[in-house]
């Protein structure tokens, strides 16, 4: 059955606490079956036109969920558009992106792969990993012989990754900032002992952490008492903020949001 969709918007991924497949996930074939493609985050692993093969820059992806909207990045701009599957073949509407300017290889992966992707059907076909049979491998192939290479990503737990600190704010202050130059800030929460434990931007910080139903529980911090500059020891003080009670937490794949009963927010990406 064809997945016609009209509608053309950017969207970013959906947020989750579990996991992102469903009933109504779009499969293609493989050499041993069916594998799931839409509702994966894939990472653009290269892409060969005219036998000359690019690696992709970090953080090129694409995902489409299971209405068929699309989202992605070319390597340097993020991308919206729809999607058609039937059977195994894929046809990309025009996209919408972003206009931000980068270095010309990333310019020169970016215009190669859009024009890939929108060029007229594609041709896909998914595998399991050879070393992982639980990592799927995609290959999208133009008709005139392109090919991408993705690969499956799989969204970051919340138990046992360390968690990098990129922004913190306060709603009723006016937004977020990104963390001062020189600050280090992570967390990482352990299961097991119930705990989370980590940086703060300038002191090491550790607490207990109880995970219930999209929520967290935190108990007192633990801090050591190192002082820093100014600007460390705001966004410490903000950052510590959150570790008030109960505080709501988001996974959207690879990136961490908290936000506190008293405002507070953090937001934080998976590292490595």
């Amino acid at each position: 059955m064809s997945l016609s969709i009209l509608t053309l918007t950017v969207l970013p991924l959906a947020a989750a606490c579990g996991s992102e497949k469903d009933s109504g996930s779009q499969t293609v074939g493989t050499g041993s079956g069916t594998a799931a493609v839409t509702g994966v985050h894939w990472t653009v692993d290269d892409l060969t036109v005219d036998g000359k093969k690019s690696e992709a820059p970090a953080g090129a992806f694409l995902k489409i969920d299971e209405s068929g909207e699309v989202s992605g990045n070319y390597g340097c701009n993020g991308f919206g558009a729809s999607a058609t599957i039937d059977g195994d073949a894929i046809d990309f509407g025009r996209a919408r992106s972003t206009d931000m300017a980068c270095g010309n290889d990333r310019m020169t992966f970016e215009n190669s792969l859009s024009e890939a992707l929108t060029g007229g059907t594609l041709t896909a076909k998914a595998d399991a990993d050879a070393k992982d049979d639980k990592v799927q491998q995609l290959t999208l192939t133009t008709a005139s012989g392109a090919t991408i290479h993705l690969t499956e990503e799989k969204a970051a737990a919340l138990y046992g990754t360390k968690w990098t600190i990129t922004t913190v704010g306060e709603t009723d202050a006016g937004g977020v900032s990104p963390l001062p130059s020189g600050a280090e800030a992570y967390l990482v929460f352990d299961q097991k002992k119930g705990t989370v434990s980590g940086k703060a931007g300038c002191n090491n910080v550790s607490a207990e952490a109880t995970v219930s139903d999209g929520s967290i529980t935190f108990g007192s911090p633990a801090t050591t008492r190192r002082m820093c500059d100014g600007s460390l020891m705001e966004a410490e003080k903000t950052l510590l903020s959150v570790f008030d009670g109960r505080t709501a937490y988001k996974i959207d794949h690879r990136a961490l949001s908290l936000t506190s009963a008293n405002g507070a927010t953090v937001s934080a990406t998976a590292a490595g």
